[in-house]
C-alpha cells in the first residue's frame, strides 16, 4: 500500500514552458518529463528508456539540450523550458528543422522525432558557442564556432537513438537548415 506524500515533499516552482509561465506545486521526486506530459499535457516529449540513454525525452532547458527524464522538476525553478510544441513559436509555420524533417522524410515511426528536433537545435547552439565534440579537430581554435560537417552532426546527434534507422535523412535535414 502506498501512502500519500508528506507535505514537506512538495515545493512550488515556476517554469516558463514554451514561453508561458506555469507555477506548480511539485513533488520533489517528480521528473520534468512526467510533469510536462501529465501536468501540462505536452505529450510531444516522449518517454523512451527512462534512463537518459535514448534521447526521446530531449528538451531545451535555458537553451541547453537535456534529457527531461533525468531532471528533477523542483531543481528547475525559474528555468525556460522549450519542448517540441514550442519550436514553431506562436505562429502556424513550423520551425525550419520541423520543415526540413518533413521535406527530407527524416522520420519513420516518429517516436524519436521530438527529441531529435530539440537536440538538433541545442547542437547548433553548442557548435556556435565553440563547444568541441569528440570529432572536432585538435587544431580548432578554442571558443570559436565549430563548423558542422556530416561527421560533427553525426557525433553531436549520437545521443538520440532512432529505432527505425532514419539517421541518413536526419543528418540531411539538419544540413538543409545549417
Amino acid at each position: 500500500m502506498t501512502s500519500a506524500p508528506q507535505p514537506g515533499h512538495h515545493s512550488e516552482v515556476t517554469l516558463r514552458v514554451n514561453g508561458k509561465p506555469h507555477t506548480l506545486r511539485v513533488d520533489h521526486r517528480r521528473v520534468l518529463l512526467d510533469l510536462l506530459r501529465e501536468e501540462l499535457d505536452l505529450t510531444g516529449t516522449k518517454k523512451g528508456c527512462d534512463h537518459g540513454q535514448c534521447g526521446a525525452c530531449t528538451v531545451l532547458v535555458d537553451g541547453r539540450r537535456l534529457n527531461s527524464c533525468l531532471l528533477l522538476a523542483v531543481a528547475l525553478d525559474g528555468s525556460e523550458i522549450t519542448t517540441v510544441e514550442g519550436l514553431g513559436g506562436d505562429g502556424d509555420e513550423p520551425h525550419p528543422f520541423q520543415r526540413a524533417f518533413l521535406d527530407r522524410d527524416a522520420f519513420q515511426c516518429g517516436y524519436c522525432t521530438p527529441g531529435q528536433l530539440c537536440s538538433a537545435l541545442g547542437m547548433l547552439a553548442e557548435a556556435a558557442a565553440g563547444h568541441p565534440s569528440h570529432v572536432t579537430g585538435p587544431t580548432a581554435p578554442s571558443g570559436r564556432p565549430v563548423p558542422l560537417d556530416r561527421s560533427e552532426i553525426r557525433e553531436r546527434m549520437s545521443g538520440n537513438l532512432c529505432r527505425c534507422g532514419a539517421y541518413p535523412r536526419i543528418v540531411e535535414a539538419i544540413e538543409d537548415v545549417i
